[in-house]
């Protein structure tokens, strides 16, 4: 990115608001990004982000609950509509008309934005950290 200026001003103004400026929980935003990296097999942005998981909360077994999706025993019914939203996105690049009364029926209409604006960011994310062939920074692990 470093060779576009322009794009990476941007980039990273819009990136700020999707991490830090919505009105997700940040456990909650940190699942949807797992879940995007895992679904992108994007080993970068997953390893990166299970350590910024940690930080807000998510336990170990929800982060390789992350790998299952919305069908592990674990999770509670708003985190469940949370990953079928990403599921869906990532699949069919829309949220099924189920799902989205599912997640109007949790979040707030802002909210129910942010899920787009954050599962849409992070496959951008990852289609560009695949594609750049971006490395894993030392210590950290695309495995766990």
């Amino acid at each position: 990115m470093g060779h576009n200026p322009d794009a990476l001003r941007a980039f990273l103004a819009w990136g700020s608001y999707v991490l830090r400026r919505t009105q997700l929980v940040p456990r909650e935003r940190e699942i949807l990004i797992l879940r995007v990296g895992h679904l992108c097999n994007s080993g970068y942005e997953w390893a990166q982000h299970v350590r910024l998981a940690r930080l807000v909360g998510v336990s170990e077994d929800e982060i390789a609950a992350v790998r299952v999706g919305p069908t592990a025993a674990l999770w509670n019914t708003r985190v469940r509509v949370l990953l079928e939203a990403a599921d869906e996105l990532q699949q069919d690049h829309f949220v099924s008309d189920p799902t989205w009364l599912a997640l109007r029926t949790l979040l707030s209409p802002r909210q129910c934005m942010d899920v787009v604006f954050v599962v849409g960011h992070y496959v951008q994310v990852c289609m560009m950290l695949n594609t750049f062939g971006v490395q894993l920074d030392p210590g950290l692990d695309a495995t766990e």
